[in-house]
């Protein structure tokens, strides 16, 4: 398992993943362009991808302008091997390098995403947009999380 940074040479394998999750599913695909990955990877924040084999089996995708997770998926056939934890926990640490603010994200209610940004440690803190929940996690939570103070 290799993570490392995305470049726009893997956006099409980016989108290929998106669109093959079972969970947050997007309703019309052809509304998130390749246009929509090179801003958020390179003007916005920072991408990273997992290879296995030399395959992409995940990414993640943080923005720094609207301090939010734009992006964490997983291929559905490499689901639940901590791939998706490392390219949260490599976003997160980049992040907060680079930000000090909260940082923020929308998941749907009832779904495997819900359950791992809880047991990641983020906080709900209402909803986003009209059927999301919206987490957020603070600077001084993830030095605590990752110390292992899960309690604070």
């Amino acid at each position: 398992m290799n993570i490392r940074e995305a470049v726009s040479a893997d956006i099409p394998q980016m989108q290929v993943i998106r669109n093959s999750v079972k969970e947050n599913i997007l309703s019309d695909p052809s509304l998130v362009t390749e246009k929509d990955y090179e801003e958020f990877m390179n003007n916005r924040g920072k991408g990273w991808v997992c290879e296995i084999d030399e395959k992409i089996v995940g990414f993640a995708i943080a923005d720094l302008r609207e301090q939010n997770i734009w992006a964490l998926f997983i291929d559905p056939a490499f689901e639940k091997h901590g791939i998706g934890r490392r390219l949260h926990d490599t976003m997160l640490d980049w992040y907060f390098s680079q930000e000090q603010h909260i940082v923020w994200l929308g998941t749907t209610p009832k779904t495997r995403a819900e359950a791992f940004y809880r047991k990641a440690g983020w906080q709900e803190k209402g909803t986003h947009g009209k059927d999301e929940i919206r987490f957020e996690m603070t600077h001084e939570r993830w030095k605590r999380m990752k110390t292992g103070d899960h309690n604070s």
